[in-house]
């Protein structure tokens, strides 16, 4: 199976120069990542956090103790454990033993509300969950409704000493216990089938509705580590000397300034999210990339950060980059190492990514696109210097990965320039939703196409740009309006920070667009006013299109990986309507 995307032509360069459509992908455990950055990468540091650094070496010690502690104490193949945690520097280690384990891998945001976390433990059938000490007193009160067994507790206190100890009163099990055992490697994964066994369960977004179980055996995860890690490093599949997998980086400097074993990057993405767990985990493992953590998103800390460590790349989702352009002083700081930035998660406006060129002149600015639900990424803009990258656009498909634009209700594939839902097929596509076999094949058609819900566009090209979600689609009289379209023209509106467009439920027609506007912290900010905003951007659309309102707000909601929360905002405009 190959891309569909077009080929280089004189005018778009969009396939790494000298890599195959094709890659090679190895029936090899997510643990084989793990080893062959250990013996490849050794002693430089993996993971930063309070500026104590875990090297790989120690990073492969503690991950064989953690799983050898689970497998002492009867976790392994089929066994879910969820991991309730930020990110922090023993998370790695936590990630890896639970693969090493044999047992399955199941993130969860620890910030869910009581409720949703007791229901996602009880979907997953975990039956250890590892949690945050911050958070324990509400895990205690819900865990007796749930099948969790065992309970693991870590806390910063970790990140600055992997063999602090922390005051525990009831039955938990120190998560110190875990790191401080046997690092043997037992191979206790040698028995695992990649096709089937599961990796990862991991939990949709829930931006817009009930989140769900998604499937990915070890298979799935290996293949898109490598498809990802390929395609931003110029680099192909590869063997060590023990058979575990790694990368071969083929293509020259002159494209790929960073070298494997050289990139330095502070994290932001969540590990619960899949852009975390696959691109700014294994991605940065696989590469031998040092990764500074930072738990919290704080714009002046990282930009120090960002200076002091001489990073290599930027990334994260689009209102990280908002928040770092407001920094002050951030043009006169020294991020001349910077080569690259990428952005995922949700679109990146234009207007926005200007503005990081004009920041970051010898860095590469590019999107990817991809879900959960195909493991994390689909497409990707080029990360090679020459390339053609497409601003508004997320790129072109990866390696074996094909794209398709179906009409929104059905129906064969629509034609270059013409908009539809985006349908994504390749060997990252995930084996299904847990327990909801209706729901699978509502998603996943015959023929193999996975149907995101995205509204997209390809080009003559076969470039792709996502215009909006079907879930965010609105209907004014009849019409369609997609609120991605407002929102690009709202931030390139001198003053606008931050933007998001929902429906407000109006009787005679349907839905009325909305904007919900954060101003910048300048005089451009201040001087903003809703009938300013709206002749903005009204001037530029057609009459069914206007916005009839703006609400100035001081954010807008994001999820923890960056994802607008629109349910917020459409969830206000109900109560508003409700109220009125």
């Amino acid at each position: 199976m190959t891309a569909t995307q077009a080929g280089p032509t004189p005018t778009t360069r969009s396939w790494p120069p000298g890599l195959p459509r094709s890659l090679d992908y190895p029936a090899v455990p997510v643990g084989s990542i793990l080893r062959a950055a250990v013996r490849r990468w050794g002693d430089r540091p993996a993971f930063v956090q309070h500026e104590v650094p875990l090297s790989f070496t120690e990073l492969g010690r503690r991950a064989h103790a953690v799983a050898n502690w689970l497998a002492d104490h009867g976790i392994g193949r089929g066994d879910v454990v969820a991991v309730h945690l930020p990110n922090l520097r023993q998370y790695p280690a936590v990630y890896y033993g639970i693969l090493l384990a044999g047992a399955t891998f199941s993130p969860t945001n620890p910030l869910l509300p009581p409720a949703d976390l007791a229901a996602q433990l009880t979907d997953a059938g975990a039956k250890v969950v590892v949690t945050l000490d911050l958070v324990l007193p509400a895990v205690r009160a819900l865990r007796a409704g749930t099948p969790v067994e065992t309970v693991i507790v870590t806390g910063d206190a970790h990140a600055h000493d992997l063999a602090a100890r922390l005051e525990l009163a009831g039955d938990e099990v120190d998560l110190a216990d875990l790191l401080g055992g046997d690092p043997t490697d037992r191979h206790l994964d040698a028995g695992l089938d990649p096709a089937i066994d599961l990796a990862h369960l991991a939990y949709t977004g829930g931006t817009t509705g009930v989140s769900k179980g998604v499937e990915l055996p070890h298979r799935s995860v290996v293949t898109n580590v490598l498809q990802s890690a390929c395609w931003t490093s110029g680099s192909v599949p590869a063997r060590d000397e023990a058979g575990d997998v790694t990368l071969r980086q083929v293509c020259g400097p002159e494209e790929y300034p960073v070298r494997l074993g050289e990139g330095r990057l502070i994290n932001l993405t969540p590990w619960f999210h899949a852009m975390g767990a696959i691109g700014y985990l294994n991605g940065m493992v696989i590469g031998g990339t040092t990764t500074i953590v930072h738990p919290r998103f704080d714009p002046v800390v990282y930009v120090g950060d960002a200076v002091r460590y001489e990073v290599t790349s930027i990334g994260g989702a689009p209102p990280v980059f908002v928040a770092l352009l407001q920094v002050p002083g951030i043009a006169d700081a020294d991020l001349s190492h910077v080569r690259g930035v990428s952005s995922g998660a949700a679109p990146l406006p234009v207007p926005l990514i200007e503005r990081l060129r004009q920041l970051l002149p010898d860095a590469v600015i590019g999107e990817g696109y991809g879900l959960t639900e195909v493991t994390m990424q689909a497409t990707g803009n080029p990360s090679f210097r020459s390339g053609t990258r497409k601003p508004g656009s997320v790129g072109v498909p990866v390696f074996d990965t094909e794209i398709s634009i179906r009409p929104l209700g059905g129906g064969t594939p629509l034609p270059p320039g013409q908009r539809g839902e985006v349908c994504i097929r390749g060997p990252q596509v995930m084996r299904g939703y847990a327990h909801r076999p209706a729901a699978t094949a509502e998603a996943i058609d015959a023929d193999g196409w996975f149907h995101t819900g995205d509204v997209g566009v390809l080009d003559a090209d076969g470039y792709l740009s996502i215009v909006d979600r079907t879930k965010d689609m609105l209907l004014y009289k009849g019409y369609n309006v997609f609120p991605r379209e407002l929102e690009e023209i709202l931030f390139g509106v001198p003053g606008v920070a931050g933007a998001a467009v929902v429906g407000r439920p109006d009787e005679e027609a349907g839905e009325l667009p909305v904007a919900y506007v954060v101003r910048r912290d300048d005089d451009a900010g201040a001087a903003l006013t809703a009938e300013f905003v709206m002749a903005a951007v009204n001037d530029r659309v057609t009459p069914y299109k206007r916005l009839r309102d703006v609400v100035f707000i001081e954010a807008i909601p994001v999820s923890a990986a960056g994802k607008v929360l629109k349910r917020e905002l459409a969830a206000r405009e109900r109560a508003a309507a409700s109220a009125g």
